[in-house]
């Protein structure tokens, strides 16, 4: 794994007279600009292209190293023991089979509709693979305020959305809590972690005037919540939930705070809102995808490279029928999976994502409904930390389990109408 993650640190690309590392080309590959969204997509791929037999030989290595531990401790396959490691106590592979064909039958042919939209609106006759990150022809929508700003209005967020956000925002911002500025020789990314011997959250990252700022305030800030609400645990092990129960309470914070996104992006909130929501629709189609490669994968550890990479390819056409890789050959063979550094590093870390985002849209559906009972709802899993299972915090919720042969379509009107609330502003 650690020459995986040294394969992708090490890339050095000359664009635009300055020589990038893969992260440093994203920037361009968000461009207005169609021209360098497409030299930029070309020269990220390309170093894919020239490392494909490297990543190709480390993920075989990988899938049979797996097989062989699971194999020795008694089990069939990799997949069984990938289950027991995520601790999926109460849910199994043909449970996460129905809960994709859900996502099949539902959740693809509205995608295919905010594709299709989104096209129009960049005036595209098609929308390519480079063309899937721009919402808009005059860019995505930006906090209109620096990190003081950001922070300012964060307190007048939390004081005003319970009394309970008050008491934790408060106690993280006199307690010096919050590593969010970004600074010379700091490390990359963003995350919440907790200080079990001061019963205190942690977030840290790196604020860069887009709208992940935003994001850091609410989702980062979720998982902070929960860890708050549910320090009076004294076990360390289950401070925090399963993967899959964690993402519900910050997935679900970035939309119980919609109401004050305004002081946050003014006349661009309708569009902040709707990018939002959008990208996170448009997540569940994928988040499947990279589920039943893995799935199909450890299923099969004597697959070779090429057959792998047909799996994948043939999983896009089923989940993501919209994608248009234009020719770009890498991709067409079917190694867009090298870049997801889940499959390589987490295996079978990626359907937690899809269930959580299933849950916060119901906590999106609830707020609107009834806030005070959403609210409450949401405290309620908050403050059982990790000790109960992922189907037992689903009930505490009293949410709908993803895996409920109803629950998609229990969502989506809610979701549909929202996009059009939005769209109609923009």
């Amino acid at each position: 794994m650690s020459r995986y993650t040294k394969l992708l640190a090490s890339a050095k690309i000359n664009f635009n007279k300055e020589e990038l590392n893969l992260s440093g080309l994203y920037k361009y590959m968000l461009s207005q600009d169609r021209k360098v969204r497409e030299e930029s997509s070309k020269a990220y791929y390309n170093y894919f292209e020239i490392h494909e037999e490297e990543f190709d030989e480390i993920y075989d290595n990988l899938v049979k190293i797996r097989h062989e531990i699971a194999k020795k401790l008694g089990f069939n396959n990799f997949t069984e023991l990938g289950y027991i490691r995520m601790y999926r106590t109460d849910y199994n592979p043909e449970m996460v089979i129905n809960l994709r064909k859900q996502v099949l039958e539902h959740i693809v042919p509205l995608c295919n509709k905010l594709y299709e939209k989104q096209a129009k609106r960049l005036n595209l006759d098609k929308l390519t693979y480079i063309d899937e990150n721009l919402e808009f022809l005059d860019g995505n929508p930006i906090i209109k305020g620096d990190s003081a700003y950001i922070v300012e209005n964060g307190i007048k967020m939390y004081n005003e959305l319970s009394k309970e956000t008050k008491e934790f925002f408060d106690f993280m911002l006199e307690n010096n809590l919050m590593d969010l500025e970004t600074k010379h020789n700091k490390s990359a990314g963003g995350y919440c972690t907790y200080i079990p011997d001061y019963k205190a959250p942690f977030i840290f990252s790196n604020f860069n005037g887009t709208s992940e700022d935003m994001d850091v305030l609410t989702h980062e800030a979720g998982h902070a919540f929960q860890l708050f609400m549910s320090r009076y645990i004294d076990m360390q092990e289950i401070n925090f939930p399963t993967l899959d129960s964690c993402e519900i309470h910050s997935m679900s914070m970035e939309f119980i705070t919609y109401p004050w996104m305004n002081i946050f992006f003014k006349e661009d909130t309708d569009k902040y809102k709707f990018a939002h929501l959008c990208s996170a629709i448009k997540f569940l189609p994928y988040g499947v995808v990279v589920d039943e490669f893995q799935h199909i994968v450890y299923n099969n550890p004597n697959m070779s490279k090429d057959e792998r990479k047909t799996v994948w390819r043939n999983l896009e056409k089923k989940y993501l029928p919209h994608r248009d890789y234009e020719e770009n050959k890498i991709l067409e063979k079917g190694c867009w999976f090298f870049k997801q550094g889940h499959i390589f590093k987490d295996p079978f870390y990626y359907i937690d994502y899809v269930l959580a985002q299933i849950c916060a849209f119901q906590f999106l559906k609830k707020m609107e409904e009834n806030r005070q009972q959403g609210w409450d709802d949401y405290l309620k899993i908050c403050k059982v930390g990790g000790t109960q299972s992922f189907i037992q915090i689903v009930k505490t919720g009293n949410l709908i389990s993803p895996f409920d042969n109803n629950c998609i379509e229990f969502i989506i009107n809610n979701l549909e109408m929202n996009i059009e609330k939005f769209e109609k502003n923009l």
